[in-house]
């Protein structure tokens, strides 16, 4: 695999502590369990039962409920009466956990990974968007943009990712999961407006996208899907449409190395954040693993620069994006752990883990939003404290292992 050419110049470093990480790996695997995967989200603050009281419906009034729940330095959730659910997008992620620890010793660690697994997977059949040509699904609680508002029928393209892989991952288990799986591709093809544009291909984020911009990491996230149902079903359409995409998205690449959030940038108030660009590098990454081939090595190569020079220091800590250290995101930093570990980086991958259990993990199985410069928001979400981090430790402990 690609690796950072910074990686021989970084001063020394101490690995991160594996049987460490596999403790807090399942100490934080427990503390979701116990919850049945369930808890509060990024942006949930539409689902305050103060603002669903209230007979009106406004933009302003929903980015003030939602903005303000979510950046408030404590958790004022619990004031707020703001619902806790499963997310769609976790309940994928967790089942990749448990399909991992299944294979990992020790076996004996207090999960029946397996029925764990299925039991999600299960759970995503269940709770699927209806309505669309096939598999898919969305955050489970309205989310007000500043143009429009989704809600939990909507599906989006990169929570339907993640729960495909989950679906793929517990097909190990059932071959009726990866049949379910199999139908995305529609969803994608048919509902998401994949179309094909000047030699390389585009597609929508969700249903209410506007036509005249393009995510970026979603577009990758895309060719992720295709690419693992090319994986299990060999298909040369799937690879084909994967490698269209992610065309796309190599003709955006700065000259630093690094994406811009949106096409046009101007559409979006995100700049070149750390996890959204680990996301794009992972989808490369995820190419030349499925395919064998070297089509995106120079685009890497700069992009794995990028990383370390500008989204990461070289303890592992994240930056916010290429300008702005601080907030150190806890998704970041799992990104990072993700996008190293499969570029065989495991040993700047074991930095950012390192940083990630002596900073963000607070005891107890719950790992902290967010490290500020002063103070740190010890706030934890199901999905974005807890189900990232167990599949970047996870990820990164079977990579270890294996190597």
């Amino acid at each position: 695999m690609h690796q950072s050419p910074a990686a021989a110049r970084s001063p020394s470093v101490p690995p991160a502590d594996t049987d460490r990480a596999r403790q807090v790996l399942e100490q934080a695997l427990a503390y979701a369990a116990d919850r049945e995967y369930t808890g509060w989200d990024y942006a949930d603050g539409l689902s305050s039962r103060f603002r669903t009281a209230l007979p009106v419906e406004n933009r302003w009034l929903n980015l003030a409920f939602q903005e303000g729940i979510k950046r408030t330095p404590v958790n004022v959730r619990p004031l707020f009466l703001v619902e806790q659910r499963r997310s769609f997008m976790g309940a994928g992620l967790f089942v990749l956990v448990h399909r991992i620890l299944d294979r990992l010793p020790p076996e004996h660690d207090g999960f029946d990974h397996r029925a764990a697994a299925c039991r999600l997977a299960d759970w995503l059949v269940d709770n699927r968007c209806r309505g669309y040509s096939g598999f898919c699904g969305g955050h489970r609680h309205d989310h007000q943009h500043l143009d429009h508002k989704t809600t939990p029928a909507e599906p989006d393209v990169v929570t339907t990712a993640v729960a495909v892989k989950g679906l793929l991952a517990a097909a190990d288990y059932d071959d009726r999961y990866a049949d379910i799986a199999r139908t995305a591709e529609r969803f994608l093809v048919e509902d998401m407006r994949y179309r094909t544009v000047d030699g390389t291909a585009r597609i929508d984020y969700y249903p209410q996208d506007r036509p005249a911009q393009h995510t970026l990491n979603a577009t990758a996230m895309a060719a992720q899907t295709f690419l693992d149902l090319y994986e299990r079903v060999g298909r040369d359409r799937l690879r084909q449409r994967a490698a269209a995409l992610l065309d796309f998205v190599v003709g955006h690449q700065t000259d630093r190395g690094g994406w811009y959030y949106r096409v046009p940038a101007s559409a979006s108030h995100l700049s070149m954040d750390t996890h959204h660009n680990c996301f794009v590098v992972e989808s490369l990454l995820r190419y030349h693993e499925v395919t064998g081939t070297d089509r995106y090595a120079e685009s890497l190569a700069d992009a794995l620069a990028f990383l370390r020079r500008s989204l990461f220091r070289a303890d592992g800590a994240p930056n916010w994006d290429e300008t702005a250290s601080y907030p150190r995101d806890v998704h970041a930093a799992a990104q990072g752990i993700l996008a190293f570990t499969a570029a065989g980086d495991h040993a700047f991958a074991g930095r950012i883990v390192a940083w990630l259990l002596d900073t963000l993990y607070v005891g107890g199985g719950r790992f902290a939003f967010r490290k500020h410069r002063l103070y740190t928001e010890r706030t934890t979400l199901m999905r974005w404290c807890q189900a990232w981090p167990c599949y970047a430790l996870a990820t990164y402990l079977q990579a270890v292992r294996n190597r």
